[in-house]
């Protein structure tokens, strides 16, 4: 399931998987390096030195759903009504 965000002053759209996250799980903190979250990336980065690979099973199930409330919390808004449905449904908009 995959939502997709807009910035509405650039009109910049982001279309972000919902769930589990597989790259995470396979990749570590790259995937949120990649998207530019530095916060993500770093705390991923340093969790992942001291428990090894364990964070990247942990961060499989939650940093999707992270990575979309940073987006929320700095401006995006949902790009569909679809997107808006599954938004609330989730508990991420009211």
């Amino acid at each position: 399931m995959h939502v997709k965000l807009k910035e509405p002053k650039t009109g910049v759209l982001k279309n972000i998987k919902f769930g589990f996250s597989w790259t995470t799980l396979f990749f570590g903190f790259f995937p949120a390096l990649l998207r530019g979250d530095w916060k993500w990336a770093l705390i991923q980065f340093v969790l992942q030195i001291i428990f090894c690979s364990l964070t990247n099973i942990i961060f499989a199930f939650f940093y999707n759903g992270i990575y979309i409330k940073k987006e929320l919390l700095s401006g995006y808004v949902p790009a569909d009504e679809e997107s808006k449905n599954i938004l609330v449904e989730k508990g991420y908009l009211s």
